[in-house]
């Protein structure tokens, strides 16, 4: 039996690859690759099986212990598409100790195909994206708002285009500044899915949903880089930004706060590798941002409510802090500092574990649902604002 990897993929990202044949199994062994980045977490990768019969095969994961969040070891869970037939999440891998000290993750699989893709979490890109537009019937519309620094279309989805100075209240959305986060994506599609329900009632939303779209082709996990995390080159006049992309995004933003009432940004994330407590909504630092830090806070109070306890962390939103590497004399300068210094737009950064809430194992659709709820909760919020 031949077995091959290839990373050549769509978000394909994998390194250090070793194939053990053994009687009656094959073990692939891997690590995370960083893409030149300070931050490894996402994989994806395709086996392809020259074998008709079913194959034995054990994935492992090497050198865990490098990876942004990997304790505990069992919460993380892969995905995995044998022959098309639709991504599964895998469960819990099993842990080797290693004689130094180290540790791997085995996930023992039985192959009955052609070919399997395995990724951290379920892909999300352009075909998501298209798919979405589809399956709600053309009411997100889709426009090319600029290129990204590999010239890569960057796409924006709308409800509508607004007119110059309306009084309709308007969302600016952005997802994947960290092109690996694709958690927070599925959660976003939801939330997408069930504003196209609302029709004309929902706010005018423009969202650009593969910002850091380079990133997301290439299988990148896209933190932390320098100059190349997105969410550290929101920086404004006088200084320009430190990114294309970012620039492409003002110059976007500059155009959606003419056509509406600006009310709510949004930013969709995803955490360490195996936090498992809820979804949550890390919020400014009320010592330097005191009037954003009490706008977004009170969004995200009512977003945790609309969440419920199946989906939400438990407890207040909290300012919290990613340690970045890059301390600058000018701040940090990510999007939500920007959508509040630059335009006085409180932001809700939303953070979507990758695989587990509490023992909940999220799926696909516990992803949308989730989403569904996040939506629910603004139309709700802004209905009982519009009322007061």
């Amino acid at each position: 039996m031949a077995l091959f990897v290839d990373t050549s993929i769509p978000h394909g990202n994998a390194c250090d690859i070793e194939i053990l044949h053994r009687a009656g199994e094959t073990e692939v062994r891997f690590s995370a690759d960083p893409h030149g980045g300070l931050e490894a977490l996402w994989f994806c990768f395709r086996l392809t099986i020259e074998s008709t019969d079913p194959q034995s095969v054990t994935l492992v994961l090497r050198n865990p212990q490098n990876l942004l969040g990997y304790l505990p070891a069992t919460n993380i869970r892969p995905v995995i598409n044998a022959d098309g037939a639709g991504w599964k999440r895998l469960d819990a891998g099993c842990v080797r100790a290693l004689p130094d000290g180290r540790i791997q993750i085995a996930w023992n699989l039985q192959l009955r195909s052609s070919y399997a893709d395995v990724a951290f979490c379920y892909p999300y890109g352009l075909p998501e994206i298209e798919q979405l537009v589809n399956d709600t019937d053309g009411y997100w519309r889709a426009d090319t708002i600029g290129v990204s620094q590999g010239a890569r279309p960057i796409v924006r989805l709308s409800n509508r285009y607004g007119e110059p100075g309306s009084a309709d209240p308007g969302l600016y959305v952005v997802a994947r500044q960290h092109a690996g986060e694709t958690s927070g994506s599925w959660v976003l599609d939801g939330f997408l899915r069930h504003m196209a329900t609302a029709a004309g009632a929902a706010p005018m939303v423009w969202v650009v949903p593969l910002i850091n779209i380079d990133g997301v082709e290439r299988g990148d996990y896209g933190k932390d880089n320098w100059p190349h995390d997105l969410n550290r080159a929101w920086h404004t006049p006088p200084r320009s930004p430190m990114r294309y992309e970012v620039l492409v995004a003002q110059h976007d933003i500059a155009l959606w706060s003419k056509r509406c009432r600006p009310t709510l940004a949004m930013d969709w994330h995803a955490p360490g590798g195996t936090e498992a407590e809820g979804i949550y909504f890390p919020l400014p630092d009320p010592e330097k941002e005191t009037q954003g830090y009490l706008h977004a806070f009170r969004w995200a109070e009512e977003l945790q409510r609309a969440l419920g306890s199946r989906y939400a962390r438990p407890g207040l939103p909290r300012h919290s802090s990613y340690p970045s590497r890059w301390e600058e004399p000018w701040g940090r300068p990510g999007f939500s500092s920007y959508m509040w210094n630059h335009l006085q737009v409180p932001a809700v950064s939303i953070e979507v574990p990758y695989a587990m809430i509490g023992d909940l194992v999220m799926t696909r659709d516990e992803y949308r649902s989730a989403g569904r709820q996040l939506a629910q909760g603004v139309l709700e919020r802004l209905g009982n604002r519009d009322h007061r």
